[in-house]
């Protein structure tokens, strides 16, 4: 069987992990991402993050996102999915329709609602045709919401997919389960806290996953939203990498914060994974 394995594992060493390798050694020199010279500063790249007010700020607004996202687009997600797996006609329309967000690409996604977010936008004018002038407010430009607005986007188009997955759960539980849990007399509420959220966990395992990587690795919808501004009160790790290598010529400096980044995520992920796999085996 190994030697099925051979040419793949070759192949993947040659184009990722040797690249990444040599890649993650520019980490430890001055490179400007230009010059051919290069000089060896071992981890001065790395203790000049700590030294860095942007780097240090860009890292507790990346947790500060990947956190928020996770609770709010899965606690959506959730409510969503039990209601189109409810018996309503409209069921299946809904269900295209919540999902459709998902599809669209996170560039069109940041470009649509950096529009509607606009002071002169879409959602200010809606505040001002039905009288709530006092909740227009300017949702990219001012630092104190910019990072929210950003938030309330990924959730708007992502939860859908959280749905879809919560969806699948629900409807692998045998109906007799919840049917017995009635006859014996429990509510809604205790059926969905007592049967259904704990026969979700494999679910929920898998949302929470997704929701963490991809808030912690979250580019796309920033960049083209605010790039990270005004000033740098929407940085992420991912947007600040960009900027220090391509705006700044700081390209070792970058891959040093992206080894950070890399770092994050994985032990985030292994640690979340953790938890919610023993969670799983203790309502087998």
């Amino acid at each position: 069987m190994w030697l099925f394995l051979v040419p793949a594992l070759a192949l993947y060493a040659f184009v990722v992990l040797v690249p990444s390798g040599r890649g993650a050694m520019l980490a430890f020199t001055d490179w400007d991402g230009l010059s051919p010279d290069r000089a060896w500063v071992g981890l001065g790249n790395f203790t000049a993050i700590f030294d860095d007010a942007d780097a240090r700020a860009a890292v507790v607004q990346t947790l500060l996102v990947a956190v928020s996202v996770t609770i709010i687009q899965n606690g959506v997600g959730l409510l969503l999915a039990l209601g189109v797996n409810s018996r309503i006609k409209s069921r299946n329309v809904l269900r295209v329709f919540l999902f459709a967000p998902a599809v669209m690409t996170p560039v069109v996604t940041g470009a649509l609602w950096k529009n509607l977010l606009a002071p002169d936008g879409a959602v200010n004018w809606t505040f001002d045709a039905v009288g709530l002038s006092g909740l227009k407010q300017d949702w990219l430009g001012d630092p104190n919401i910019a990072l929210w607005s950003i938030v309330g986007v990924v959730v708007w188009q992502y939860a859908g997919y959280s749905m879809v997955i919560f969806l699948a759960g629900l409807q692998g539980i045998p109906q007799d389960v919840h049917e017995a849990a009635e006859v014996d007399g429990a509510g809604p509420v205790r059926r969905f806290r007592y049967v259904t959220f704990p026969l979700l966990a494999p679910a929920t395992t898998i949302n929470l996953m997704l929701s963490i990587i991809g808030g912690l690795k979250l580019f796309d919808q920033v960049w083209v939203m605010t790039a990270g501004g005004p000033g740098h009160s929407t940085d992420t790790l991912s947007t600040l990498i960009y900027k220090d290598a391509f705006q700044f010529g700081e390209f070792a400096y970058s891959i040093a914060l992206a080894i950070v980044l890399t770092i994050f995520v994985a032990i985030i992920s292994s640690g979340q994974y953790w938890l919610l796999r023993r969670q799983e085996e203790s309502t087998r």
